[in-house]
């Protein structure tokens, strides 16, 4: 399957997001959207129920997000949901996910905050949970943080949802990558930093026995559009614009 080109949605639109969608998506082969729950007082949206009213409201797209917290959700339910949003849209879905990082929301909505290495150890358990609910009838998972017991999840998705592990942690995140994602997810920085993070993939798939080939590699990268070229200047001099090398 080829890579789309997509678009990512920033989550603070909130009400904007739909019109603002009904005047872009249209050049995109897919939309990808936010996982948050808090930005401090900002408005947010939140990310799953913006991606199933986008499925929905796009039945030509490929859609996803960029990239779920895991912590937010029991995976075997986000198997659940992930399985009847794939049989709805006709094959859709991509399920994009993540250790999850802002620690502000953790806090704020309850959650435990455990460190970098015991979010990423969950992320790989959740993610064997999830393919094993969408073949197997039924599932028991008897992990370090996850339990499940004769789960069912029926029907099946078909096909089975790709998944996308974003991140970049040469030590935890990308051997999860290798063991388990089918793509990955990668906000781009510059050329040297992609460099280095691809090596670091390819002696992590060397170890697990992976063919590094294999993982699509998804890219995140952005884009400046404005009206003239002095405009486009102007934008790229903002002290919160990021060149892209």
């Amino acid at each position: 399957m080829a890579t789309p080109v997509g678009l990512n949605i920033y989550s603070g639109l909130v009400g904007q997001t739909m019109p603002y969608l009904d005047q872009t998506a249209a050049a995109f082969e897919s939309l990808w959207f936010p996982d948050h729950v808090q930005y401090g007082s900002k408005n947010v949206a939140e990310g799953w129920s913006l991606f199933a009213y986008a499925l929905a409201r796009y039945p030509d797209k490929l859609c996803g997000h960029q990239v779920l917290c895991n912590s937010f959700r029991n995976p075997a339910h986000l198997a659940k949901m992930a399985a009847t949003c794939q049989v709805l849209s006709g094959g859709r879905v991509v399920l994009g996910i993540g250790a999850g990082w802002n620690e502000e929301e953790y806090h704020a909505y309850g959650w435990p905050f455990p460190s970098a290495k015991v979010r990423i150890a969950q992320l790989a358990e959740a993610i064997q949970i999830m393919r094993s609910m969408w073949t197997a009838t039924p599932v028991t998972f008897h992990g370090v943080y996850y339990q499940v017991e004769n789960a069912y999840c029926e029907p099946h998705p078909e096909p089975v949802p790709p998944v996308m592990v974003g991140g970049a942690g040469e030590r935890f995140l990308l051997r999860v990558v290798a063991q388990h994602a089918d793509w990955w997810n990668y906000i781009y920085l510059d050329s040297a930093s992609y460099a280095q993070k691809q090596e670091a993939l390819k002696a992590h798939c060397r170890a697990v026995g992976r063919d590094y080939d294999e993982i699509v590699q998804v890219i995140a990268s952005q884009i400046l559009i404005a009206e003239s070229e002095a405009e486009l200047e102007r934008l790229r001099a903002r002290p919160d614009v990021r060149p892209v090398t």
